[in-house]
């Protein structure tokens, strides 16, 4: 959920936050989505959007001041973000949780993993961000699988051959759009008046 509570901010879309925590997760949530995972966006005229990718786009078709959808490379991000998706996810997850995994060792997942580092670590041969010289879309929406990552290991990623992804992570983590939707809110309860 954390990039789609970025572009919402970089968007400057308004937005009623309701923090919830997953384990307990409030009927309203559930009524609104089934699925029961974050984000779960519910639009004023009652549409539901529960996948983190089309709130980015909702957010950005509303404004897009810095050009993060880039006209031209609608088909290398649309096969970035499937291959962050739906093939490095699915090794972070094993990476992260590799208890549950137990037919490999972790650092079987992380190898696996790696993969996508490499493409990543290439593609930041052309400027700063995955799309050049400007943060982009790919950026925001690959950012937070980056950190989930990085953080399972710290010592081992600061020390991997991936000095330019290195660099590009810390400059995330230290930008005021992360670091602004980071905020912690009490936990939403059922019973809170909408305001």
């Amino acid at each position: 959920a954390i990039r789609a509570r970025m572009a919402l901010d970089y968007a400057s879309v308004e937005v009623e936050l309701r923090e919830v925590l997953l384990r307990d997760k409030p009927r309203a949530m559930l009524e609104a989505s089934s699925k029961g995972t974050v984000p779960v966006l519910v639009l004023p005229d009652g549409r539901v959007i529960d996948e983190s990718v089309d709130v980015m786009h909702w957010a950005l078709m509303h404004r897009d001041p810095d050009g993060w959808w880039q006209e031209g490379l609608e088909s290398e991000t649309n096969e970035l973000l499937e291959q962050n998706d739906f093939v490095f996810k699915k090794y972070l997850d094993r990476y992260k949780y590799a208890d549950r995994y137990p037919e490999h060792p972790q650092s079987f997942y992380r190898s696996k993993a790696e993969d996508f580092l490499r493409l990543l670590e290439e593609k930041l041969t052309r400027g700063a961000y995955l799309s050049g010289e400007n943060p982009g879309f790919a950026d925001i929406a690959v950012f937070p699988f980056i950190r989930q990552f990085a953080f399972v290991d710290k010592g081992w990623f600061d020390q991997a051959p991936y000095p330019r992804l290195q660099a590009w992570l810390q400059a995330f983590l230290d930008s005021n759009l992360f670091l602004g939707v980071m905020t912690k809110f009490p936990r939403w309860q059922e019973d809170q008046a909408d305001e």
